[in-house]
């Protein structure tokens, strides 16, 4: 109840910034820890302390103060507000504030769920490299021909059960130069402890037939761990089983070593390292098996840039040929990054890779150029894709992006125009009374005394200083005592002549050494035609 009672009384105000802080420390004075030496007191003492002042946080911020009227503390606790532009209006807040639930619940659903899809779709154009003169004559028009020979499509998601369990339900479509199937699987994971985690998993398919398989996962010390899977293909042939057993080690904050052992109708052994660090990603891997065995090394240079741009290359070489790649991708929006790889080996050829992740979602495209090792169709492959990628980025990607960022400012122009005006309103009154010129000291207005000078100080600045709320009050006292005043004449009569302006209307006034003076004053006004 005390508690309740001390962050009422702070909440509570309708004030100004100055009452909420001297109610703040009022509130911190009743209630310091240190002002009490019994430990349950103090206990007390110290919540109701740190309640006062998350209080004060909230209602000496503007922008939090009006979330928390319209929404209380649950709209505190939204994640988002930071980046959110302040001076919003409680309308304005209203509809941030869904908006950022919008993307909460999206962003819940999709750690819940975890989507997954992978899109591949292979085309065929070696005929653009590898044709017969005698092709010609059966070519329409001279077109090369391009195909699309191969495609797959799989997609993945998570349903959670309860805290431990899962439910993961995958499937997969595939077809080949016109023959094709699919397959679609259902595994439940379950969390064993903090270290491990079991998965069963069941599917059928009309290529493969039946499959039951088993999988753990193991963190035997917090360096170190194990994977373990195993499985059962049942077809017409009859069932065949299968092994896969991988130990995983960090070497070091960077570095990890992996050994692969797997036991099946594709039997190998594979030893791989990988290092990633924050500007670049290596990976050395060997396998020895039936029918691969090959040696690979790769490595990848991540660039410290806003689109987050990569550059790799790879050499894979074993008792299928060499296989040499290259390429680079980048980031062209918020969740979308754009790759490309050119492949060069013997015997493969050369083939194009272009691979779009659009957030959980990829899409490749391999597009196979010829069987053969070309110079020209490495070269197409490699400046292809860069040229199309700069006409897009200048044609397409940013002037979409300039427009887009010109609507949001638009839309932040007409959504603060208002607030804009007021704020205009409050500087032009805040600086309203603007001293020109000031002398204070013995003025000669005699005409008979003209030869006598004048004894005179600047106080301009001064006295533009004793101005607040755009009003300047003298009381009846000497002007001499004044801050930045000084007393250039001593003995004589003195005076304070003021040239101000006020509202953009010229103002003048001569006041005496002790009389007392108030401006802005209508009597003080210039006539435009004096």
């Amino acid at each position: 109840t005390t508690a309740a009672n001390a962050t009422a009384e702070l909440q509570g105000f309708i004030a100004t910034q100055e009452e909420l802080k001297a109610a703040y420390r009022r509130l911190c004075m009743l209630y310091h820890p240190d002002k009490h030496r019994d430990p349950e007191l103090k206990r007390q003492a110290e919540t109701l302390f740190n309640l006062v002042h998350e209080a004060y946080e909230v209602l000496s911020d503007p922008q939090a103060r009006a979330i928390y009227d319209i929404y209380g503390k649950r709209g505190l606790d939204v994640e988002g507000w930071e980046v959110v532009e302040r001076r919003r209006t409680p309308a304005e807040i209203r509809e941030e504030y869904e908006r950022l639930q919008r993307e909460r619940e999206e962003r819940r659903l999709q750690q819940r769920t975890n989507p997954k899809g992978t899109i591949s779709v292979g085309i065929d154009a070696t005929d653009l490299f590898d044709r017969y003169e005698e092709d010609y004559e059966d070519m329409v028009g001279g077109v090369p021909h391009v195909e699309i020979n191969k495609m797959h499509i799989s997609q993945s998601i998570e349903a959670p059960l309860t805290s431990r369990d899962t439910a993961i339900l995958s499937g997969s479509l595939s077809t080949h130069n016109g023959n094709g199937g699919g397959t679609i699987n259902v595994a439940f994971r379950r969390v064993t402890s903090a270290k491990g985690w079991g998965e069963v998993e069941v599917g059928a398919g009309d290529t493969h037939g039946p499959l039951f398989g088993l999988k753990i996962f193991r963190n035997l010390t917090p360096r170190f761990f194990v994977t373990a899977q195993c499985g059962l293909q049942f077809s017409s042939r009859g069932v065949r089983p299968g092994i896969t057993t991988v130990l995983a080690r960090h070497l070091d904050k960077n570095t990890m070593g992996y050994l692969q052992w797997r036991w099946g109708i594709q039997s190998s052994m594979n030893t791989s390292i990988v290092r990633d660090t924050k500007s670049s990603h290596f990976t050395f891997a060997m396998q020895l098996g039936i029918p691969h065995t090959f040696m690979m090394m790769s490595y990848q240079y991540k660039f410290q840039d806003e689109d987050q741009t990569k550059i790799k290359g790879s050499v894979k070489s074993g008792f299928f040929g060499t296989v040499v790649e290259y390429g680079a991708e980048r980031k062209i929006s918020r969740h979308s990054v754009l790759g490309a790889t050119v492949s060069v080996g013997v015997p493969q050829g050369v083939s194009l890779k272009i691979k779009l992740n659009r957030a959980s979602q990829t899409y490749f495209f391999p597009i196979h150029l010829t069987d053969q090792l070309l110079p020209s169709a490495v070269f197409y492959a490699t400046v292809g894709p860069l040229v199309f990628y700069l006409a897009i980025q200048q044609l397409i990607i940013r002037p979409y992006v300039q427009a887009q960022k010109e609507q949001d400012l638009e839309k932040q122009r007409e959504s603060s125009a208002s607030n804009i005006a007021k704020k205009k309103q409050e500087a032009e009154a805040a600086v309203s009374l603007i001293i020109l010129n000031a002398w204070y000291g013995k003025f000669v207005t005699d005409n008979s005394r003209k030869h006598e000078r004048a004894k005179v100080i600047d106080v301009t600045v001064p006295l533009q200083c004793l101005v607040k709320d755009s009003k300047l009050i003298l009381t009846e006292a000497t002007k001499s005592g004044l801050p930045g005043f000084y007393d250039p004449c001593v003995g004589e009569e003195k005076s304070l002549k003021v040239l101000y302006q006020f509202r953009g209307v010229m103002h003048q006034v001569l006041s005496g050494d002790t009389e007392p003076l108030r401006i802005p004053k209508q009597s003080h006004r210039i006539d435009a035609d004096t």
